[in-house]
């Protein structure tokens, strides 16, 4: 099972080569509440900007199943992760960890400090 960072959804909606190795993947993916917020959050910024809004629909989407563990566990395991100070890396880490799902992502400091075996490299 696979839960996608934010990037990983993001080229995956817009069909961008680095998705291809989702693409491809036969079992379940799963999005994140973590990765909602931050969209929200960068679309708050001006960083990014969606035809008609926020995408409340990305949660709907049969490519993905949204996926919300329980707070109390998934914010325990993100205490941790002290190495980032990126709050949503802690939270799709901890996230994944708590779940054992595998975290597709395109982040090297990522890459750097989590085992091969939890990633999907983007």
């Amino acid at each position: 099972m696979i839960l996608l960072d934010t990037n990983a959804l993001l080229w995956l909606e817009l069909g961008h080569a680095r998705s291809r190795p989702l693409a491809r993947w036969a079992g379940r993916l799963y999005l994140s509440p973590a990765t909602l917020l931050e969209l929200q959050l960068l679309q708050e910024v001006g960083r990014l900007r969606f035809r008609g809004g926020f995408p409340g629909g990305l949660a709907d989407d049969d490519r993905w199943l949204l996926d919300s563990p329980p707070a109390d566990r998934w914010f325990t395991e993100a205490l941790a992760l002290s190495w980032t100070r990126d709050p949503f890396d802690r939270l799709l880490v901890a996230h994944a960890r708590l779940r054992g799902f595998r975290l597709a992502t395109g982040d090297g400091e990522l890459f750097e400090r989590l085992e091969p075996t939890s990633l999907l490299e983007l």
